[in-house]
């Protein structure tokens, strides 16, 4: 079992799969810059036996290899850090892997899985626990999709060297405000600037051809220069705590998730929050982020809300955008 008592600093979900080795060496890079320890977690469980005479036999039977399987996982993992300068946990847990993450999220910085598994069905866009991550975890959840690369730098081998900026999805709920506070706090970390970002959607096709049944354009440009204004209060607020990180800001005209999607594409990192303004309250994650998700062409974080001292206590003095 894990202890509790200490953090575990970069959660690593780890079952060997080409997602999960970038998630690792990601996982394994964050942690050297945050200066905490990685824990790399496999889970297993073991398919219930259909009640017979020699049930708790063969299910003894079936344990055993299960968390042998498990253990020969994790074996990959020690030998991908075996050069790794930080420190590094190795454990295998019984559970299915989205609980036993979700269940030490609250002990952990960040958690950080692949974007699909070994057990993932053929042609799915993002594996199962990557779906139900983010919407549980305790702590921001980064998911690695297969296009990510690591490259280092001449003088660490644990240092990314890549110079572009981390993205934030920003609207008007609190949540994405709290995650802009994470970003920018990654953002310091990795040396790189701080890039808000805004999104305008299109007017429908009716109101397209038929404008008298809805706003027109000159509204919509209206939205659009107050959006960009109401931005420079979030740069100015984030500029209050964050006094050396460069902060570019921009509304884009476009889907909430197809702007995003195409930020991933010049990012390092992309972040948003758990839930946009327009979610359902029994919504845990917001359908730009969970479409995000399954389209990002780079890692994603998905910060869930908590209280900060840092956070504006107007909430009319952020933008108000529809990112949701």
């Amino acid at each position: 079992m894990l202890d509790t008592n200490k953090s575990l600093g970069v959660l690593v979900g780890f079952d060997g799969s080409d997602h999960a080795i970038r998630a690792l060496q990601w996982g394994a890079c964050e942690a050297w810059r945050r200066d905490v320890p990685v824990t790399v977690v496999t889970a297993f469980t073991v398919p219930r036996m259909i009640p017979g005479n020699t049930e708790a036999a063969a299910q003894t039977v079936d344990n055993s290899l299960a968390r042998e399987g498990a253990e020969n996982t994790l074996a990959e993992a020690r030998e991908i850090l075996r050069d790794f300068p930080g420190e590094s946990r190795f454990h295998v847990e019984y559970g299915d892997a989205a609980g036993v993450l979700v269940a030490h999220s609250s002990n952990a910085e960040i958690v950080v899985v692949g974007a699909r598994g070994r057990g993932g069905f053929v042609g799915r866009v993002l594996g199962s626990v990557a779906s139900a991550l983010p919407a549980h975890a305790a702590c921001p959840s980064v998911i690695v999709d297969r296009s990510y690369k690591f490259t280092s730098t001449n003088e660490d081998p644990w240092i990314s060297s890549d110079e572009r900026p981390i993205v934030i999805g920003m609207d008007s709920s609190r949540g994405s405000k709290y995650a802009a506070l994470q970003a920018a706090e990654a953002a310091v970390r990795h040396g790189v600037p701080l890039r808000v970002v805004m999104s305008v959607p299109p007017l429908d096709g009716a109101l397209m051809w038929y404008p008298e049944l809805g706003p027109r354009y000159d509204e919509r440009e209206r939205r659009h220069y107050e959006l960009e204004d109401r931005l420079q209060v979030i740069v100015r607020w984030l500029s209050e705590h964050f006094e050396h990180l460069v902060i570019r800001c921009e509304v884009i005209d476009g889907l909430p998730v197809e702007v995003l999607q195409n930020e991933t594409r010049n990012a390092q990192l992309t972040v948003v929050g758990t839930r946009g303004r327009g979610g359902l309250a029994s919504a845990l994650l917001g359908s730009t982020s969970s479409s995000l998700l399954m389209h990002a062409a780079g890692p994603v974080m998905v910060v869930p809300e908590e209280d900060d001292p840092r956070m504006p206590d107007d909430d009319h003095a952020a933008a108000h955008a529809p990112l949701r």
